[in-house]
Protein backbone atom coordinates (compact mmCIF):
# COMPACT_ATOMS: atom_id res chain seq x y z
CA UNK A 1 0.00 0.00 0.00
CA UNK A 2 1.43 3.35 -0.59
CA UNK A 3 2.44 5.26 1.84
CA UNK A 4 1.77 9.47 3.33
CA UNK A 5 5.93 10.12 3.12
CA UNK A 6 7.82 12.73 2.60
CA UNK A 7 10.91 12.01 0.68
CA UNK A 8 12.81 15.69 0.32
CA UNK A 9 15.44 16.35 -3.15
CA UNK A 10 18.31 15.64 -0.48
CA UNK A 11 17.27 12.49 0.75
CA UNK A 12 16.15 11.11 -2.62
CA UNK A 13 19.63 12.16 -3.96
CA UNK A 14 21.70 10.05 -1.07
CA UNK A 15 19.34 6.83 -1.28
CA UNK A 16 18.90 7.15 -5.04
CA UNK A 17 15.37 7.27 -7.34
CA UNK A 18 14.89 3.19 -7.19
CA UNK A 19 14.67 3.00 -2.96
CA UNK A 20 12.88 6.67 -3.04
CA UNK A 21 9.88 4.76 -5.34
CA UNK A 22 10.05 1.53 -3.55
CA UNK A 23 9.62 3.69 -0.24
CA UNK A 24 7.03 5.59 -1.54
CA UNK A 25 4.99 2.79 -2.91
CA UNK A 26 5.37 1.21 0.81
CA UNK A 27 7.77 -1.88 -0.15
CA UNK A 28 10.32 -0.87 2.47
CA UNK A 29 8.64 1.44 4.52
CA UNK A 30 7.10 0.50 7.87
CA UNK A 31 2.82 1.24 8.11
CA UNK A 32 3.53 2.17 12.17
CA UNK A 33 6.87 3.63 13.44
CA UNK A 34 7.75 5.43 16.27
CA UNK A 35 8.65 8.96 15.38
CA UNK A 36 12.54 10.19 15.98
CA UNK A 37 11.51 13.02 17.35
CA UNK A 38 8.87 13.07 19.92
CA UNK A 39 9.23 9.08 20.41
CA UNK A 40 5.38 8.46 20.07
CA UNK A 41 3.74 6.38 17.53
CA UNK A 42 3.15 7.10 14.26
CA UNK A 43 1.58 5.46 10.86
CA UNK A 44 2.47 6.23 7.21
CA UNK A 45 -0.46 5.24 6.03
CA UNK A 46 -2.95 7.43 7.89
CA UNK A 47 -0.64 10.68 8.59
CA UNK A 48 1.90 12.10 6.60
CA UNK A 49 5.52 11.27 8.07
CA UNK A 50 9.13 12.75 7.08
CA UNK A 51 12.18 10.54 6.09
CA UNK A 52 15.19 11.14 7.61
CA UNK A 53 18.66 10.25 6.68
CA UNK A 54 21.41 10.23 8.86
CA UNK A 55 24.36 10.25 7.16
CA UNK A 56 27.73 9.78 9.54
CA UNK A 57 31.11 8.79 8.49
CA UNK A 58 30.73 5.45 7.31
CA UNK A 59 27.03 4.45 7.45
CA UNK A 60 23.56 5.83 7.46
CA UNK A 61 19.97 5.06 9.27
CA UNK A 62 16.93 5.99 7.30
CA UNK A 63 14.26 6.86 10.44
CA UNK A 64 10.88 7.67 10.15
CA UNK A 65 9.18 11.07 12.00
CA UNK A 66 5.65 12.77 11.64
CA UNK A 67 5.93 15.49 9.51
CA UNK A 68 5.16 17.92 12.25
CA UNK A 69 7.71 17.40 14.05
CA UNK A 70 10.72 17.07 11.03
CA UNK A 71 10.28 17.99 7.50
CA UNK A 72 12.43 15.17 5.46
CA UNK A 73 16.02 16.06 5.55
CA UNK A 74 19.83 14.86 5.62
CA UNK A 75 21.17 15.15 8.63
CA UNK A 76 25.48 14.90 9.18
CA UNK A 77 26.14 13.23 12.39
CA UNK A 78 29.49 11.73 13.81
CA UNK A 79 29.71 7.98 13.25
CA UNK A 80 29.53 7.53 17.33
CA UNK A 81 26.23 9.11 17.25
CA UNK A 82 25.16 7.59 14.83
CA UNK A 83 25.67 3.73 16.49
CA UNK A 84 24.36 5.42 19.74
CA UNK A 85 21.18 6.12 18.28
CA UNK A 86 21.18 2.61 16.05
CA UNK A 87 21.30 1.07 19.65
CA UNK A 88 18.64 3.36 21.21
CA UNK A 89 16.32 2.14 18.80
CA UNK A 90 17.25 -1.68 19.05
CA UNK A 91 16.68 -1.34 22.93
CA UNK A 92 13.50 0.67 23.15
CA UNK A 93 15.23 3.04 26.01
CA UNK A 94 12.88 5.59 26.55
CA UNK A 95 14.88 9.15 27.08
CA UNK A 96 14.94 10.47 30.79
CA UNK A 97 16.33 13.48 33.24
CA UNK A 98 19.22 14.94 31.46
CA UNK A 99 20.25 18.67 32.56
CA UNK A 100 24.23 19.19 30.66
CA UNK A 101 26.51 18.17 29.02
CA UNK A 102 30.22 19.05 27.97
CA UNK A 103 31.63 18.83 23.96
CA UNK A 104 33.83 20.82 22.15
CA UNK A 105 33.20 23.74 20.01
CA UNK A 106 33.31 23.43 16.77
CA UNK A 107 33.47 26.78 15.33
CA UNK A 108 36.10 27.68 18.52
CA UNK A 109 39.83 26.85 18.93
CA UNK A 110 40.51 23.27 19.81
CA UNK A 111 40.95 23.67 23.34
CA UNK A 112 37.35 25.27 23.91
CA UNK A 113 35.02 23.64 25.53
CA UNK A 114 31.00 24.17 25.67
CA UNK A 115 29.09 23.35 28.23
CA UNK A 116 25.47 22.84 27.90
CA UNK A 117 22.68 22.94 29.83
CA UNK A 118 18.75 22.37 29.43
CA UNK A 119 15.90 23.61 31.11
CA UNK A 120 12.80 25.34 31.05
CA UNK A 121 12.41 29.12 31.13
CA UNK A 122 9.13 30.56 31.97
CA UNK A 123 8.81 33.80 29.47
CA UNK A 124 5.33 35.75 29.20
CA UNK A 125 3.58 33.00 31.43
CA UNK A 126 4.59 30.12 29.25
CA UNK A 127 7.47 27.41 29.53
CA UNK A 128 9.92 27.85 26.90
CA UNK A 129 12.40 24.98 26.47
CA UNK A 130 15.82 26.28 26.70
CA UNK A 131 19.38 25.42 26.29
CA UNK A 132 22.43 27.48 28.33
CA UNK A 133 25.47 27.49 26.43
CA UNK A 134 29.06 28.74 28.53
CA UNK A 135 32.65 27.89 27.39
CA UNK A 136 34.41 26.55 29.92
CA UNK A 137 37.35 29.10 28.79
CA UNK A 138 37.59 32.47 27.52
CA UNK A 139 36.85 32.05 23.23
CA UNK A 140 39.03 34.04 21.15
CA UNK A 141 38.30 35.04 17.71
CA UNK A 142 39.76 32.27 15.37
CA UNK A 143 43.21 32.93 13.39
CA UNK A 144 43.73 36.08 16.43
CA UNK A 145 46.58 35.20 19.30
CA UNK A 146 45.21 37.29 22.12
CA UNK A 147 43.62 36.41 25.19
CA UNK A 148 40.42 38.67 24.71
CA UNK A 149 37.00 36.71 24.95
CA UNK A 150 34.81 37.18 21.95
CA UNK A 151 32.14 34.58 22.57
CA UNK A 152 29.77 36.73 22.66
CA UNK A 153 30.39 39.17 20.11
CA UNK A 154 31.04 36.14 17.43
CA UNK A 155 27.52 34.60 18.33
CA UNK A 156 26.59 38.03 17.87
CA UNK A 157 27.85 38.73 14.64
CA UNK A 158 25.89 35.24 13.73
CA UNK A 159 22.60 37.13 14.41
CA UNK A 160 22.10 36.18 18.43
CA UNK A 161 20.80 39.20 19.87
CA UNK A 162 21.69 40.60 23.78
CA UNK A 163 19.19 40.34 26.03
CA UNK A 164 19.45 42.86 29.07
CA UNK A 165 16.03 41.20 30.38
CA UNK A 166 13.94 38.04 30.32
CA UNK A 167 11.14 39.39 29.31
CA UNK A 168 10.08 38.49 26.01
CA UNK A 169 10.84 35.71 23.36
CA UNK A 170 13.88 35.92 21.33
CA UNK A 171 13.62 36.73 17.84
CA UNK A 172 13.64 32.93 15.40
CA UNK A 173 17.55 32.81 13.84
CA UNK A 174 16.55 31.35 10.36
CA UNK A 175 18.81 28.89 9.08
CA UNK A 176 20.09 27.80 12.92
CA UNK A 177 18.42 24.87 14.48
CA UNK A 178 18.32 22.22 17.48
CA UNK A 179 18.31 18.43 16.05
CA UNK A 180 15.93 16.34 19.19
CA UNK A 181 16.51 12.72 17.55
CA UNK A 182 15.53 9.72 19.48
CA UNK A 183 13.88 11.66 21.89
CA UNK A 184 17.30 13.03 22.72
CA UNK A 185 19.73 15.79 22.26
CA UNK A 186 22.24 16.01 19.25
CA UNK A 187 23.50 19.03 18.22
CA UNK A 188 23.22 22.67 17.39
CA UNK A 189 22.96 23.21 13.78
CA UNK A 190 24.21 26.02 11.49
CA UNK A 191 23.87 27.17 8.23
CA UNK A 192 26.67 25.29 5.75
CA UNK A 193 28.67 27.09 3.34
CA UNK A 194 27.19 27.97 0.01
CA UNK A 195 23.64 27.15 0.85
CA UNK A 196 24.36 23.60 1.78
CA UNK A 197 23.10 21.24 4.36
CA UNK A 198 23.29 22.23 7.76
CA UNK A 199 26.48 21.12 9.79
CA UNK A 200 26.97 21.14 13.57
CA UNK A 201 28.01 24.18 15.52
CA UNK A 202 27.44 22.01 19.06
CA UNK A 203 27.34 18.55 18.67
CA UNK A 204 27.21 16.11 21.61
CA UNK A 205 29.53 13.21 22.14
CA UNK A 206 26.67 11.31 23.16
CA UNK A 207 23.18 12.20 22.92
CA UNK A 208 22.41 13.50 25.62
CA UNK A 209 18.59 13.18 27.47
CA UNK A 210 15.85 15.69 28.33
CA UNK A 211 13.07 15.49 30.61
CA UNK A 212 9.66 14.82 29.09
CA UNK A 213 8.38 17.59 29.99
CA UNK A 214 11.10 19.82 27.92
CA UNK A 215 11.27 17.56 25.31
CA UNK A 216 6.80 18.06 25.80
CA UNK A 217 7.29 22.08 25.26
CA UNK A 218 9.73 21.92 22.68
CA UNK A 219 7.13 20.02 20.95
CA UNK A 220 4.49 22.31 21.22
CA UNK A 221 6.63 25.54 20.23
CA UNK A 222 8.33 23.75 17.67
CA UNK A 223 11.63 25.92 18.96
CA UNK A 224 13.98 25.82 21.62
CA UNK A 225 15.70 29.15 23.36
CA UNK A 226 19.12 29.30 22.81
CA UNK A 227 21.11 31.63 25.32
CA UNK A 228 25.12 32.18 25.88
CA UNK A 229 27.05 33.75 28.25
CA UNK A 230 30.91 33.93 28.91
CA UNK A 231 32.91 31.60 30.84
CA UNK A 232 31.86 32.03 34.79
CA UNK A 233 28.43 33.60 33.84
CA UNK A 234 26.14 31.06 34.83
CA UNK A 235 27.92 27.84 36.18
CA UNK A 236 26.29 24.27 36.20
CA UNK A 237 23.08 25.11 38.34
CA UNK A 238 21.70 21.89 40.06
CA UNK A 239 17.96 23.51 39.54
CA UNK A 240 15.99 25.43 37.34
CA UNK A 241 15.06 28.23 39.65
CA UNK A 242 18.69 28.70 40.06
CA UNK A 243 19.35 28.58 36.48
CA UNK A 244 17.05 31.52 35.89
CA UNK A 245 18.43 34.01 38.44
CA UNK A 246 21.66 33.52 37.12
CA UNK A 247 19.97 33.77 33.55
CA UNK A 248 18.57 37.22 34.71
CA UNK A 249 21.93 38.07 36.31
CA UNK A 250 23.45 37.28 33.44
CA UNK A 251 21.19 39.82 31.19
CA UNK A 252 21.43 42.75 33.73
CA UNK A 253 25.42 43.01 33.86
CA UNK A 254 24.98 42.78 29.71
CA UNK A 255 26.63 39.05 29.33
CA UNK A 256 23.95 37.15 27.52
CA UNK A 257 23.13 36.81 24.20
CA UNK A 258 19.52 34.77 22.63
CA UNK A 259 17.66 33.49 20.09
CA UNK A 260 14.79 30.82 19.13
CA UNK A 261 16.21 28.10 16.94
CA UNK A 262 13.46 25.80 14.83
CA UNK A 263 13.13 22.62 15.56
CA UNK A 264 15.78 20.56 13.61
CA UNK A 265 14.70 23.37 10.53
CA UNK A 266 16.51 23.56 7.42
Amino acid sequence: MPRMLDVSDAVRAEIGDEEADRLLAGENAPGSYDCTSCRTPGDSEQERTSTVLFVGDETAVLAFAHAGCLPSQVVQVTEEQLQGAVRSIGDGVAPGAGQAGAVPAQSAPEQAVLGVTSGLVLIEGELHPALVVEPTTPIARPGTAGAGDDFLPLLAEQGFMPMSELTTVPPVLHGWSVLLAVGQLHAVLQPGPHAGQPVAWWQAHQPLQVTDSWRAAANKHQQVLMFAAPVGSIGRQPREDLLRMSLDKAAAEGKLVAAALPLAGT
